[in-house]
């Protein structure tokens, strides 16, 4: 039986969130397509007629989940623009480390993407790129465009690194944990305000 355009479309967004999912509960290697199909409620026939591969698959479903996750965190904001210490309160939230299935594909799974493919490298960069320029644009107008594109730059990966630190050790050591996420926040609270104390110097 022919599947309407309205239900392919329906059954590849299933497949993408149901893969989003599970790779960031399992890891990437150890999801395979049966369970992504059986997640989704649908054939493996049916995931093959929508990716060639699972490397296309992964590629997707990182983008797929990485917009998603982000959305989610900032969508207390409303029509407006976070500012750049409410992106940091955001991803460095305790709500952020646990959220293990809907959270950052990225603190997630970028240990694993070196071992994945092309598509899956681009797939992430791609992701890297477009949030360290979204940071970029909440950082103070008056600081100049190098220093902006520095402080996004290590923001991003430095937060991306705290909340997998700190998921790691939560159960070991709940306290340290916190204060990982707390410091890295603290930390780029105060780079924020010394660029910005720096210029009006001037």
């Amino acid at each position: 039986m022919k599947v309407s355009k309205e239900k392919a479309a329906e059954n590849r967004t299933a497949l993408l969130s149901a893969a989003s999912r599970l790779f960031r509960l399992r890891g990437v290697d150890r999801v395979g397509v049966k369970d992504i199909a059986k997640e989704a409620g649908l054939t493996q026939g049916a995931l093959y007629a929508h990716f060639d591969s699972k490397e296309a698959l992964v590629a997707e479903a990182f983008s797929h989940g990485f917009a998603g996750a982000m959305v989610d965190r900032v969508a207390w904001a409303g029509d407006r623009e976070p500012a750049f210490e409410e992106y940091l309160a955001a991803f460095l939230s305790i709500q952020s480390r646990e959220d293990m299935g809907t959270g950052c594909p990225m603190v997630a799974s970028f240990s694993e993407v070196a071992r994945q493919g092309d598509a899956v490298s681009a797939s992430f960069a791609s992701a890297f790129k477009h949030w360290v320029g979204v940071l970029e644009k909440t950082l103070d107008s008056s600081i100049d465009a190098p220093t902006k594109r520095r402080i996004a730059i290590a923001a991003f990966a430095s937060q991306v690194g705290a909340v997998a630190v700190s998921r790691a050790m939560t159960k070991a050591d709940p306290l340290l944990a916190d204060e990982v996420l707390d410091s890295v926040s603290e930390a780029f609270r105060t780079v924020h305000s010394d660029a910005k104390a720096r210029l009006a110097a001037i």
